[in-house]
């Protein structure tokens, strides 16, 4: 079978699993509202339609960047036919999840970038597509020069709500990878 069929086949395959709190790994668990979850993020997914369908303000995805590197603790490296259909059952799945006034922001590669952007217009809808962020990202311990602050590395965050007035909050916000 190939990788299309194994994806499209993953995609629609039942969950056998549930969520559980772990109150003894989380911090300030009687206060607080949020939750954390590890896991495959297709199952987690689908596993948050019984209890959150409809009801998520924000997703925010950094998918693999399909570079062929395989430091992820997934596979980087599919065909463009498979990894957007790997992108696709995740991003139908979040879209559930999204209540009326939510927001998905999704970051990825230059590479990647106008791919993702026609599959988020298919499944989220073109006229819900608000702004496409432009973000810098500092690799302090990989600097091209001594001098220089950032590589020149420029990724992509598309942003998509049915909300028509949602605004991006201005904020800077800075990521550092290490």
């Amino acid at each position: 079978m190939g990788r299309e069929k194994k994806a499209i086949v993953e995609a629609n395959k039942p969950i056998t699993k549930t969520l559980r709190p772990a109150p003894e790994e989380s911090v300030d668990w009687d206060n607080t509202e949020n939750l954390y979850i590890e896991g495959d993020n297709l199952e987690v997914l689908k596993l948050l339609q019984e209890s959150y369908l409809g009801k998520v303000k924000m997703i925010y995805i950094d998918p693999p960047y399909n570079t062929g590197s395989d430091s992820f603790g997934y596979n980087d490296s599919f065909k463009r036919s498979t990894w957007l259909i790997f992108m696709k059952n995740r991003l139908e799945v979040a879209k559930s999840l999204l209540s009326p006034e939510g927001v998905i922001i999704v970051q990825i590669s230059f590479h990647e970038f106008p791919y993702l952007r026609i599959l988020m217009d298919e499944i989220f809808s073109e006229q819900n597509h608000k702004m496409d962020v432009n973000v810098l990202v500092r690799h302090p311990e990989r600097s091209l020069t001594s001098d220089k602050e950032f590589n020149d590395v420029v990724e992509y965050a598309l942003v998509y709500s049915d909300n028509l007035n949602y605004k991006l909050p201005k904020k800077k916000i800075e990521k550092t990878i290490d």
